[in-house]
């Protein structure tokens, strides 16, 4: 989630082209993914809590966040935490770097070909950018859904290969791959766009405001100043909380069709988007339902995105990025 550098100069310099080869892509895409696995690692615990409350699994739906993490352990063991945390892995390095990558592309896209800059360009980069990842990383993060609800003594799937033999043979092919896909572009739009949009607006008016207090030089260039280490955190927390706030419902609906068949109730929210998002309303209500497991996605989602960020902002700086 990358955002703009910001000079040390006092006098205005046109920078030189810059080549962009093979190898700078390839440093990007590892910078990226490694921001987006340090981050999901991070929270891996508290995601699978997330998923096990949002779908109301029949063996902790009568819990909360705080005794489903003491319950899970109990029942299945300290790993039980980490259940489908490998899929979630093998997805999440692609997503994080095409997301970093594609954010970038398309900034500079937005600004020298359709002449579109300041704060919107972030927002506009940033939900396409999220979208661009979930569509490509898709069926990775629905096999991930499935390993992690499943419970211990219970399981539909051995592992991420019988999952997406089970999968693709029993339901319907490749686009068994793809339910609560519109569900998920829906919401990233607005989750991935005004994430990056508050971490860079707020980087931006740090740096401009207060460069003695919140900044330091760069790693790679001395003459760029970046976020200190516990600002970018800060920031990147404050991203994380306010669009997820703004996405909530659409990550729940998403879940619900993902897990399809592994839902008791699969078959009254699993076709539409709407449909889905009215069951889950009608039958647990708002507080329950919609926005069930809000409280465990702010404490997950703030010190990931705070992680995912400032990881990031850091190889930019080991691989000569900025």
């Amino acid at each position: 989630m990358t955002t703009e550098a910001v000079s040390t100069g006092t006098r205005a310099q046109i920078p030189a082209p810059v080549q962009k080869d093979y190898y700078y892509w390839l440093r990007s895409f590892a910078a990226g993914g490694v921001a987006g696995c340090c981050a999901k690692s991070t929270i891996a615990p508290l995601d699978r809590v997330k998923i096990l409350l949002q779908a109301q699994n029949p063996h902790y739906k009568h819990l909360g966040v705080f005794a489903t993490l003491k319950a899970v352990p109990k029942k299945e063991g300290f790993l039980g935490l980490y259940k489908g945390n490998g899929a979630m892995m093998i997805r999440i390095f692609p997503y994080g770097a095409i997301q970093f990558m594609a954010f970038d592309n398309y900034k500079k896209f937005l600004n020298t070909h359709l002449g579109i800059s300041g704060h919107i360009h972030r927002l506009m980069a940033g939900s396409m950018a999220g979208m661009t990842a979930v569509i490509c990383t898709y069926p990775l993060d629905v096999i991930r859904a499935r390993l992690a609800f499943q419970v211990t003594g219970e399981h539909r799937y051995t592992g991420i290969r019988n999952a997406f033999q089970t999968i693709y043979l029993k339901e319907g092919g490749i686009s068994g791959f793809y339910c609560g896909l519109t569900p998920t572009i829906i919401g990233m739009a607005p989750y991935a766009g005004f994430s990056f949009f508050t971490f860079g607006t707020l980087k931006t008016l740090g740096l401009t405001h207060f460069p003695e207090l919140l900044g330091k030089l760069s790693l790679d260039n001395p003459d760029v100043l970046v976020l200190k280490t516990h600002v970018n955190l800060m920031c990147g927390g404050v991203a994380g909380a306010i669009a997820q706030t703004i996405s909530y419902p659409l990550d729940v609906a998403r879940r619900r069709m993902q897990l399809g068949a592994s839902l008791p109730d699969f078959d009254k929210c699993c076709s539409s988007l709407t449909k889905t998002l009215k069951h889950v309303y009608t039958q647990y209500g708002v507080k329950k339902g919609l926005y069930r497991g809000l409280s465990l996605n702010y404490i997950r989602c703030i010190p990931s995105q705070a992680v995912a960020f400032t990881t990031y902002e850091f190889m930019k700086q080991i691989f000569h990025l900025n």
